[in-house]
């Protein structure tokens, strides 16, 4: 996808070079990071992404507290077991790791599909800001500084945040 992204960035400069392009190329830059940072929208994600993610962690240390609180037990009274309730024991201790594992595995997951939901709209919100400066300011390629996938940057193009700013009404 990236080589067929810059085979056509290349091929459009080579057609706009050899003459046959009337239209001038604009390009814009600006560093997507430091727009999500500026976004209010983003601290209100990332609330609720800390408060969601210490109830998982809360669940966690009560579901770790309850294993050791048994094992402790196990092992306070294990000279005075049965084999068959010693053996009951163990494995009810071996099935709450397990569980234990699982729920560390699956908050994980939960987490991220969480943060995906919370900061979809607002990368949605961004990217519609830019594509309107773009079109409103007449910008043919707006590079994104903030990922690292500058494929070109003029030393004449216009770093656009401000009027990305603006728009969102951002100071």
């Amino acid at each position: 996808m990236k080589n067929l992204g810059l085979t056509v960035l290349i091929a459009l400069f080579l057609y706009s070079a050899s003459g046959f392009s009337q239209a001038k190329l604009k390009f814009g830059h600006l560093n997507s990071n430091d727009l999500f940072a500026l976004m209010p929208e983003r601290d209100v994600a990332q609330k609720t992404l800390q408060d969601y993610s210490k109830q998982l962690e809360d669940q966690l240390v009560a579901m770790q507290d309850e294993l050791e609180k048994k094992y402790t037990d196990y092992q306070a009274n294990q000279a005075t077991l049965t084999d068959v309730i010693k053996k009951t024991k163990e494995e009810e201790l071996t099935a709450m790791q397990q569980r234990i594992q699982t729920f560390q595995t699956n908050a994980q997951q939960e987490l991220q599909k969480k943060e995906s939901e919370l900061l979809k709209p607002i990368i949605e919100k961004a990217k519609k800001a830019i594509e309107e400066v773009a079109k409103e300011n007449g910008y043919t390629y707006i590079f994104d500084t903030g990922t690292g996938m500058l494929l070109y940057w003029p030393k004449d193009a216009d770093d656009i945040i401000s009027l990305v700013k603006t728009k969102l009404g951002i100071k």
